[in-house]
């Protein structure tokens, strides 16, 4: 069967390929696997918390309606309060069922009478999410569709981002390339500049948000020359590009190993630089496609 369904969780098989499946948590709508013949391309922390219990450490956790910690208290009093990265990853989403055959699609949807209830009562705003996760052979696509409903009274202020965990053999061989060019806030020094670096490399902690990426940009994760994940966005201007390297890692208790960070890297497609606002009736949709490809290796 190319869909099985259990009370939590989701598995597409591709009916070309056995050994290529993709699974998802309805808790969160979290994708925390993906194999391509038999070989996983996502990385999950041996800790990750897959009972509804917190939000998973790895996979493709979902960030809305809030990037980070919200500090600005005055103009969205209501997002300050909420947890870090929102309320989609803590939510348990409906499963809607299969879209298409081919290819192999199905969609699961979150608003505010199923979301969590303590966040909603904290950030109390009409909104409709459906989220479409797409397994081809060789690629997996995941998409969404933010709706402020017709019946809202007021227009609705969010980021989005995919927080994807992707899978590397070693994150001191890996470089993450075709950023050069980019307005970079760099979140551990709080300062912006462009970035210069032809490939952005990892021998400690690192936490950058690139904004306004070009969008025919493919970021590319590229192991000594060998590209290993190719991140294609649509109406998602900024990459997030993330490890935490030796101390954070001890410091997240559902971290694991704590070696685990030599064996990933996020490379975040989303809208965080700003807030997407929709007045009522109003949609915006956005997807990011990872897949295999050559090295495409573009300069400034």
């Amino acid at each position: 069967m190319p869909i099985t369904e259990t009370d939590t969780t989701v598995v597409l098989t591709h009916p070309e390929n056995q050994k290529s499946t993709v699974t998802i948590l309805k808790y969160g709508a979290t994708v925390y696997s993906w194999k391509l013949d038999g070989k996983e391309q996502l990385w999950l922390s041996s800790a990750a918390k897959l009972d509804g219990s917190k939000p998973v450490r790895g996979g493709i956790p979902l960030v809305f309606p809030v990037f980070g910690k919200c500090t600005d208290s005055v103009n969205h009093p209501e997002l300050s309060q909420l947890p870090q990265h929102g309320l989609a990853r803590n939510s348990t989403w409906e499963f809607l069922g299969q879209t298409t055959e081919s290819p192999l699609t199905v969609q699961f949807g979150l608003y505010p009478e199923i979301a969590n209830s303590e966040l909603t009562k904290i950030w109390n705003y009409d909104f409709e999410l459906i989220l479409s996760v797409e397994l081809g052979v060789d690629y997996l696509k995941t998409a969404i569709e933010v709706t402020n409903p017709l019946k809202a009274t007021r227009e609705l202020s969010f980021n989005w981002l995919f927080h994807t965990y992707l899978h590397v053999e070693d994150v001191e061989d890996t470089m993450v390339a075709n950023l050069a060019g980019s307005n970079t806030y760099d979140q551990l020094l709080q300062e912006s500049y462009t970035e210069v670096q032809p490939v952005i490399g990892f021998h400690e902690e690192l936490d950058r948000i690139y904004r306004n990426v070009n969008p025919e940009r493919v970021i590319q994760v590229v192991d000594k020359g060998h590209p290993l994940h190719s991140v294609k966005r649509s109406n998602l201007p900024d990459a997030v590009v993330w490890n935490p390297w030796i101390e954070k890692s001890k410091g997240m208790g559902d971290f694991e190993p704590k070696d685990g960070y030599l064996k990933m890297v996020c490379v975040e497609p989303g809208h965080v630089h700003d807030f997407v606002t929709l007045k009522p009736g109003a949609k915006w949709e956005a997807f990011q496609l990872l897949y295999k490809d050559e090295l495409n290796y573009q300069a400034l």
